[in-house]
């Protein structure tokens, strides 16, 4: 079962790559007493989140912050490093906080996994979108099959 609406985030561990290396966040510091913009994509370099999906958020994040949300967060399946190294490819420069769920813990924890093998990715996430206020969600967005219509940056920002 996924999470909903009026749910609590639940407890998990990412690791954002930093200057000084990988670095590990909890979700409770990661969603406690803020306003969060969350996205999540089946992989980072993908075709879909690089050309689409994350340069939404890139270029809304202006349009975000206006609206009372502290910051805007993309969560995959992937490593801190290939996170790191796709933020810098799309120039992110800070706009949005890119993390990593390398183990798919948080995913798992939320129901919103993705068998990624025929592929050859393994265990992956649905690509969704929420608002998460004081680690309670707000909105949630997900995506059917390989669709991009419902978790894109204008949706959220529309529902804010």
């Amino acid at each position: 079962m996924s999470i909903t609406t009026g749910d609590k985030i639940p407890a998990a561990t990412l690791v954002e790559m930093t200057a000084d290396g990988p670095a590990k966040i909890t979700t409770d510091a990661l969603f406690g007493g803020r306003t969060v913009a969350v996205f999540a994509v089946p992989g980072a370099f993908t075709p879909t989140c690089s050309a689409r999906h994350l340069p939404g958020f890139v270029e809304k994040a202006d349009a975000f912050k206006a609206k009372g949300v502290d910051e805007i967060v993309c969560i995959s399946v992937n490593d801190a490093f290939v996170m790191g190294a796709w933020g810098k490819a799309q120039s992110v420069d800070g706009s949005v906080r890119l993390l990593a769920d390398g183990n798919g813990d948080f995913t798992k924890a939320v129901g919103l996994t993705l068998d990624g093998s025929g592929f050859g990715m393994g265990l992956r996430s649905q690509r969704y979108s929420m608002l998460v206020k004081d680690g309670v969600v707000q909105q949630l967005n997900v995506e059917k099959g390989g669709a991009f219509e419902v978790s894109d940056a204008d949706t959220l920002l529309g529902q804010l």
